[in-house]
């Protein structure tokens, strides 16, 4: 059932949104220097984002907390009205994206991780439970966390891709 006023909503987004895309990798970050041509996962990402919205930043940063931090400080700080980010959700010790995330959350978006545990458990079975994929807001920003891997990638961006002006505008609201 589609609703006439979420559709109106829809034609009454921005047309531009601003994208910025940080790959969370210690094996990518090597001697502080950006790796992006084996980010399979974040050059998706931007490619795919590409095609409907404008990527404006794309940073490979080590799992740190602290880094994470600044940059999506610089993001924001460079008017980014959306964040995506890929790596460091599991469930190791490097693993800090989530905690570092949840932290700066204003209001989380909690229907994005619900979602993409529900269709990765109809994909993978009741491995899905290993998704610590979330979404929020910080900085009237729009954040996006997902997992590393390229097919969580793919999940994780088919989701929201269509509703990312929509969003966009009720953020700025």
């Amino acid at each position: 059932m589609k609703s006439e006023t979420m559709e109106e909503h829809r034609n009454n987004s921005p047309s531009n949104v601003s994208c910025g895309v940080i790959t969370l990798s210690d094996t990518k970050y090597k001697d502080k220097t950006e790796n992006k041509d084996t980010d399979i996962s974040g050059k998706y990402i931007v490619d795919k984002l590409n095609e409907k919205y404008e990527v404006n930043s794309y940073k490979i940063i080590p799992d740190e907390s602290n880094e994470l931090k600044i940059a999506i400080e610089e993001m924001i700080n460079s008017n980014i009205d959306v964040i995506f980010t890929t790596g460091g959700t599991g469930i190791g010790s490097r693993d800090i994206t989530i905690e570092t995330v949840e932290q700066l959350f204003e209001k989380e978006l909690i229907g994005y991780g619900e979602l993409f545990r529900a269709k990765t458990y109809e994909e993978l079975g009741s491995g899905a439970i290993l998704s610590r994929a979330t979404a929020g807001i910080y900085k009237e920003t729009l954040i996006f966390s997902m997992p590393g891997s390229p097919n969580a990638v793919k999940l994780g961006i088919a989701i929201i891709f269509e509703e990312l002006r929509h969003l966009t505008k009720h953020l700025k609201e």
